[in-house]
Formats: C-alpha cells, structure tokens, sequence
C-alpha cells in the first residue's frame, strides 16, 4: 500500500505546484491533516483527507463552490483527487478572528460585525436543495446527546428523565424553531472565521470548516459565532449583532430572539454530549 507521504507528493507534482516545499499546518478535530505549500513566493494548502479514515473531499468542494458562488471567501479549489482524499486549496492567511481580537481588541466589534454580516449576505440565497436539514427532529438527538454521553457518563442510565427531556425539549423546538431554511455551517466560530482586510464586504470573513453544512434555522450559526462555546463574547456585542441581524432581514424580533435563546440551549446542550463521549 501506498504511504499517504507518497500519495501526496504525487498529487502535488502532477499540479502548478510541483516542487513546492510543504510546511504542517495545525489541524482540526478530524482525520484531516493540512500542508501549506511554498513556491516562489507564494503560499496554497494542501488538504490530506484520507477516504479510509472516513473522510470525503466532496462535501467540501460542494460547499466551497457554492459559498464562492455568492461571493463569500470560502477558499477556491485549485486541484483535487477525489479518490486519493486531497485538495490543494487558497491560502487565506492565519489571521483568525480567535487571534486577531486578542492582539487587537479594538477590532473585536467590527469583526463581528463583518461575521454577521456575511451571515446576512449567505441567507439571502436559498440553500442548495441537496443538503440535509437540521430541523426539530434532528436537533432534538442531538440535544438527547447530553443525555447519552454527559450525564451517562457521570450518573446511573436514566431513560425516564431523558424520554421526559425529549418530550418537553420537542414541544418547544416545534414552536420556536422552525423557519424557512437557510445553509448553516454549523461550525461558524472564531476559530473557523478569518480577517481578510483587503477584501470588500462580506468577503472580509474567510470560511473554513464547512463541510459538514446542513439546512436549518436562520438564527442557528449567529448562536455559534455569538455564543462561541471556546471564547466570552461580551453581551453587549451579542446584543448588538442580534440586533444588527434582525434589522438586516426583516425578521420578527419576538420569534427570532426566542428561536435563538432554544438554539442556544440546544447547541450547548449538543456540545456537551459530544465532548463528554
């Protein structure tokens, strides 16, 4: 068998990037391992996502294209190998907004801003009609997880209190969190955002980590960026970017602050089971 070293060099030289030297970058919670390439002064990165470790390229050429499609700064595919699992993608820089904010906290606000609105700008398209939805049933497994690998872990199996979770948790979900559906990212956090200064509106905000994209509720990835379960955004800007959203898209306060706050917990709840597993 093959090396996936070996796989590499040879996706890479069979491109415009042959003889390119490549430099680890850091990775993600996945199998996916990511090289930026250097040659002549410029940069890409190379992707290694391996099909037998349960990784596929397409969702996330899917996503790329499309958000691209809207003028959104997801990274342009330059090269791929499908069947190998490798991409070699722009470099859109390491400026992260989990970085930059720390090194220059005056910018804190406007990049928040610029995060809420590229979400602005995105739910205006609808989404493409071949992505899952994220809807009610969905969300109430994945809040169940908490049930399942948090407490599960912590206390004696309980399935009374987790049926009688579900019943409530689903009542309220079918009330407040159902709406016409939009591409949500799922992932659409500090750590995932990236300032590109130089760009133009929404285009400021690079995307990563979209893979993994579904159709779901409009106020579900401003709960992700804004409720960032890795950094404190301070309240004031998650009221002001709440604000800032509702008054871009002509939803109704009432319903979407309610629809955000049940998000919010589910989310939080969803997170706890996974990192409990």
């Amino acid at each position: 068998m093959t090396d996936r070293s070996t796989l590499a060099d040879r996706f890479v030289a069979s491109t415009a990037w042959a003889g390119a030297t490549r430099k680890p970058l850091a990775g993600d919670a996945s199998n996916r391992r990511y090289d930026r390439l250097h040659l002549d002064g410029k940069t890409a990165v190379l992707m290694d996502a391996p099909r037998d470790k349960g990784e596929d390229i397409r969702p996330f050429v899917r996503i790329a294209r499309f958000l691209s499609s809207l003028g959104l700064s997801a990274p342009a595919i330059m090269a791929e190998d499908v069947e190998n699992g490798f991409l070699l993608l722009e470099d859109l820089g390491d400026n992260l907004f989990a970085k930059v904010i720390p090194r220059q906290p005056e910018l804190e606000r406007p990049l928040y801003e610029a995060a809420t609105d590229a979400l602005i700008h995105l739910h205006k398209s609808p989404p493409p009609d071949d992505l899952k939805p994220y809807d009610p049933a969905v969300m109430l497994d994945m809040a169940a997880l908490a049930w399942r690998w948090y407490l599960g872990g912590a206390l004696a199996e309980d399935t009374t209190s987790e049926h009688a979770f579900r019943a409530a948790f689903a009542r309220v979900l079918q009330a407040h969190a159902s709406a016409t559906p939009v591409l949500i990212q799922r992932d659409y956090h500090a750590e995932n955002l990236l300032w590109l200064p130089d760009r133009d509106g929404p285009a400021r905000v690079g995307l990563l980590d979209f893979q993994d994209a579904m159709k779901g509720h409009p106020a579900y990835d401003l709960v992700s960026v804004l409720q960032d379960a890795r950094r404190d955004v301070p309240p004031a800007i998650e009221e002001a970017m709440i604000t800032r959203y509702i008054a871009a898209t002509g939803q109704d306060d009432t319903a979407f602050r309610a629809a955000y706050a049940v998000l919010g917990v589910q989310r939080n709840l969803r997170i706890l089971g996974v990192f409990g597993r």
